[in-house]
């Protein structure tokens, strides 16, 4: 008998750090897209109304305004909006989905391009027909968009409290001197990567010394990238101090030191 679709995607690293995704089911993507098409039916609305104006004085002018108007924002809606929120789309944050690197690497540029370019083939002959299929067959959930992208589509995960305490006692942060950085590092910092981050730090002593030194330096490279500090405050710090000091100053209350 064929075994069940796995409701979460776990994803263990070279170093033996393991996380976890929750999938979206076809439902909820579907519900989701309905979303994003009333909002690009809405867009496209308004771009036929230019279209009318610009008609009065060239037909031809508003006709290539109006298939030039549904190609960019039935297309391009979503490779914007998911490059520019991380993953989402309005649909997408309505109901918490994220779309997530299928190997829990950073989602690029061309992976978000090229699985919205495939809809054209998802969405055949029509109501996405071809991409639901693929959903439901697919182990992952993944339309053709997403096995072409190599990503797939999980529910947004929340913020637990962890005890910050315990995995990075407390004494001097440079990072909590500027407020502003430590905020942004908070906004930018996917909670895949925090969650990996925070286990890392609580088995750090069951790693290889060669394996504690890549992993620290994978996750403080991707720290140092969302937020950049002063050289200054930062000076001496190894890679696993920095991925604690990041932590805590993503977990810190305002104003706390």
């Amino acid at each position: 008998m064929k075994s069940a679709r796995p409701s979460r995607l776990s994803i263990e690293t070279p170093e033996g750090v393991v996380f976890s995704f929750e999938l979206a089911t076809p439902v909820t993507r579907a519900l989701a897209w309905s979303v994003d098409t009333a909002a690009i039916l809405v867009a496209n609305m308004i771009f036929g109304q230019i279209a009318k104006l610009v008609g009065k004085m060239n037909a031809d002018v508003a006709n290539a305004i109006s298939v030039a108007g549904f190609f960019v924002i039935g297309v391009v809606y979503a490779i914007v909006l998911e490059w520019r929120w991380r993953g989402q789309t309005l649909g997408k944050r309505l109901f918490g989905l994220r779309v997530v690197d299928a190997q829990g690497l950073r989602l690029r540029l061309r992976q978000i391009a090229l699985r919205n370019l495939m809809r054209v083939f998802d969405s055949l002959p029509l109501a996405y027909l071809v991409g639901g299929a693929a959903s439901l067959m697919s182990r992952n959930c993944q339309r053709l968009g997403d096995l072409a992208a190599n990503t797939v589509v999980a529910r947004e995960q929340s913020w637990e409290e962890p005890d910050v305490e315990l995995l990075a006692p407390a004494k001097y942060n440079s990072l909590l001197d500027h407020p502003r950085l430590a905020a942004r590092l908070r906004s930018q910092a996917a909670p895949e990567a925090v969650e990996m981050a925070l286990r890392a730090v609580a088995q750090r002593d069951r790693y290889e010394p060669q394996a504690r030194v890549d992993v620290f330096r994978g996750l403080a490279e991707y720290f140092r990238a969302l937020a950049v500090f002063p050289a200054a405050e930062i000076e001496g710090l190894s890679d696993e101090e920095y991925v604690k000091s990041a932590l805590r100053a993503i977990y810190a209350e305002a104003g706390a030191r």
